[in-house]
């Protein structure tokens, strides 16, 4: 978890440099804010080195997005899950809908819907790491910048990033006062309403304070009047905020971070029989705007945390810095997991389920970290940093089970205890052109759960007796190396090697076929290397890169399959590479173009493994072994597709009253994807193609009133599928559309 590691340095960075971002351009994506010296305008700042430093500058492949931009793509109440495909190499889905965002860099993921299953992908909210996949889903606003940083940093920020980083750094208190307050409706009921006020107190200290509320109308109606379902579904009330209160004397700076969350809506909608047999299309008679289900749904999410930063600068040495992060939440979700109403086997159709109950969890994860870090002044072309880094995390949580009549009859309870230690150094030396990076890593990973309780009638297997236990320990050393090479005074050539670790898992589910198990660590070598230019007047940039990974003893996990049980295992390796490649570019006044996109391959290769297939009459394309399991060796990674593209383009009319009317377009699209480890007809997911467009007006007076439409084809293809039963599947959203109001100041 040692990304948090990055984000400690972004915080602190934020403190000392606000100015930075209001320099920066629309077309140049404005980086974090900067302790060092302020970015040029139109100049893409990121601290992707645990530095604020040009990302031109930077060896590691980073992906930038702020300013305008992220508010266009963020509109129309949406979450986490709005950046898949807005930067090259990432995918975002979930099965819990708005709490539990699971991600895929480069195709490297964990589709497992588990509390305690771990992600390769690191998630850095203020500096601070977390763990918990229920915690990485707080919502999106008044954020300074969003990094994707592609390929293992295992460095700098630690353990369980062997596929990448994303960090969300937020606004910070700045030495005047600025705000504003935003407001839109769209397509059913869809509300975003959010808005920041900050600035000084005096004695130098100083504030901010923001908030949003997301909500939308039950959409989806139930045609089901006979079960425990609610007659319509698909909506939510999101609720979240955040005070800040920064402190500043001479060269000490600290700043403390509030937040919290209240959440009320619907769990994933799970729709039986999505997919006609033989096929990925959709069974005839779909309608996105209908289902029939039967089983309890709700979802109701709390959750706050608190973190602390401090830095001191010691004159002529460097900087301290120290992170103290804490987050909890409580989350109850249940739904109707087989997606219908009716019961028969083998299901077979629309809205034909395979079991008379469904289920849900309440689970309570709790996580402590603390980072201390020492970046050192530059002393002749050196500069060196490294620090300790420790995270406590305990993750309660229950496993509840519903009868056809809606009354509880399984309540199995796990208390699970996860800490990680962490020792690091990193240095870099600049010779003229030449600049030369390294850096190392220990981490230590201590794991123990428990599992006890009352599982429902029938779904203890294979002799288990609770209570049980399980632990698992591991441990790697980490290390980097890099090379940047000034070719022109606009074009930097650079070369990566680095390694990944991620730390030994424990599955410990015990119901309906499934018995704990560990997988053991996880380790990614990884080598890439490209160029990166930014014009001398910012106004053109372009990235360019390939890659090539190889990940030994990969972590898979099996769900699903007939009894819907899940098995922890390890795969002997698997191996990626592709070409990625982005661009911002302002060819005439007052047009702004910007591009990216990836070509990524990914392998399983193992031809010992064999995987248990669907529980319902999909087509398997994969061979099968004596025992009737697919053998997966040869398969793409789950959540991978070969291609992802995506565009933006804004043309703005001033005005001469010091006004402009602009137009603003963006689109994504991401090729087909395979859901599971095995393959199946039914369960390759089609291309999705999503676009928007926002026209507006904004003031001299700093109003603004726009337009807006998401998804604006109304494309709809399924994004990810439940195969213990009737070729169950999930959809994207449909197409919103609104208008929306914001002052500033």
């Amino acid at each position: 978890m040692n990304s948090t590691t990055v984000a400690k340095s972004l915080s602190r960075a934020l403190l000392c440099g606000a100015s930075v971002l209001a320099a920066s351009s629309a077309i140049a994506q404005e980086g974090p804010t900067s302790q060092v010296a302020a970015a040029q305008p139109g100049e893409i700042v990121v601290t992707a080195t645990r530095r604020a430093e040009s990302a031109k500058n930077v060896p590691v492949a980073v992906t930038a997005i702020n300013g305008e931009k992220l508010d266009v793509l963020n509109s129309s109440g949406l979450d986490i899950r709005f950046l898949s495909s807005r930067t090259p190499s990432l995918q975002i889905e979930s099965s819990f809908g708005r709490t539990f965002p699971r991600f895929y860099i480069r195709g490297l993921g964990n589709t497992d819907f588990d509390p305690n299953a771990q992600q390769p992908v690191s998630v850095v909210m203020d500096d601070v790491a977390v763990e918990s996949p229920f915690l990485k889903s707080f919502p999106v606003f008044d954020l300074a910048n969003v990094e994707v940083l592609r390929g293992p940093q295992g460095t700098l920020f630690g353990r369980n990033t062997p596929a990448g980083v994303i960090k969300l750094d937020p606004q910070t208190p700045t030495d005047h006062y600025t705000g504003y307050l935003s407001g839109s409706w769209a397509t059913y009921n869809t509300v975003n309403v959010e808005g920041a006020v900050g600035g000084p107190i005096g004695e130098g200290l100083s504030f901010r304070a923001s908030g949003i509320l997301q909500r939308r109308d039950n959409w989806v109606t139930n045609d089901d009047t006979t079960g425990n379902a609610p007659r319509h579904l698909e909506g939510y009330r999101d609720l979240a905020g955040r005070f800040q209160l920064a402190y500043t004397s001479g060269d000490f700076h600290a700043r403390v971070d509030v937040h919290a969350r209240d959440l009320d809506g619907s769990p994933r909608l799970f729709r039986a029989g999505l997919f006609e047999q033989g096929s990925n299309h959709f069974s005839p008679g779909f309608d996105k705007d209908h289902v029939s289900q039967d089983g309890i749904s709700l979802q109701k999410m709390s959750q706050w945390g608190t973190n602390l930063h401090m830095d001191y600068h010691f004159d002529g040495l460097g900087t301290l810095y120290s992170v103290t992060g804490y987050e909890s939440a409580h989350v109850k979700s249940i739904g109707d997991i087989d997606g219908g109403d009716t019961y028969a086997f083998p299901a077979l159709g629309l809205n034909v389920g395979l079991f008379p109950d469904n289920t849900g969890d309440i689970v309570r994860p709790h996580e402590f970290s603390q980072e201390v870090r020492f970046a050192s002044d530059e002393f002749g072309g050196f500069r060196v940093q490294g620090g300790a880094y420790y995270f406590h995390q305990r993750l309660k949580y229950q496993e509840l089970d519903f009868d056809t009549t809606g009354t509880q009859d399984g309540d199995v309870y796990h208390n699970d205890k996860n800490e990680n230690v962490g020792i690091f150094a990193s240095g870099e030396y600049k010779l003229d052109k030449l600049t030369l990076r390294a850096g190392v890593r220990y981490s230590h990973d201590s794991k123990h759960d428990t599992v006890a309780g009352t599982p429902a009638p029938g779904a203890l297997t294979g002799g288990l007796v609770l209570p049980l236990s399980t632990r698992a320990k591991g441990s790697y050393v980490t290390w980097d190396g890099s090379a940047t090479y000034a070719l022109t005074q606009t074009v930097n050539l650079y070369a990566r090697v680095a390694t990944g670790y991620q730390g030994p898992a424990i599955q410990d589910r015990v119901t309906f076929g499934s018995v704990p198990s560990v997988a053991k660590k996880q380790t990614t070598l990884s080598a890439e290397g490209g160029l990166k230019m930014e014009s001398l007047d910012h106004r053109l940039h372009f990235d360019l890169d390939g890659y090539w990974w190889r990940t030994k003893d990969l972590q898979l996990t099996a769900v699903g399959g007939q009894s819907n049980s899940a098995a922890l295992i390890n795969a002997d390796h698997a191996v990626g590479y592709g070409i990625e490649a982005q661009f911002d570019v302002k060819p005439v006044k007052n047009l702004t173009l910007t591009a990216g996109g990836s070509w990524n391959f990914t392998e399983i290769r193992d031809p010992t493994i064999s995987i248990g297939v669907c529980g319902a009459l999909c087509t398997v394309t994969d061979p099968l072994n004596a025992e009737g399991r697919a053998i997966i060796d040869g398969n793409d990674l789950p959540q991978a597709p070969r291609y992802v593209f995506n565009v933006t383009a804004r043309y703005g009319i001033p005005l001469a009253n010091g006004g402009e009317i602009y137009a603003y377009t963006d689109w994504a699209y991401r090729s087909k994807i395979n859901y599971f480890l095995y393959t199946a007809k039914e369960f390759r997911g089609r291309s999705l193609t999503e676009g928007g467009l926002k026209i507006g007006y904004k003031s001299p007076d700093h109003w603004e009133i726009a337009a807006f439409a998401r998804n604006i084809t109304n494309q709809i293809r399924s994004i990810s599928a439940i195969d213990f039963n009737n070729l169950t599947g999930m959809i994207n959203d449909p197409r919103i559309i609104g208008a929306e109001a914001k002052i500033s100041f």
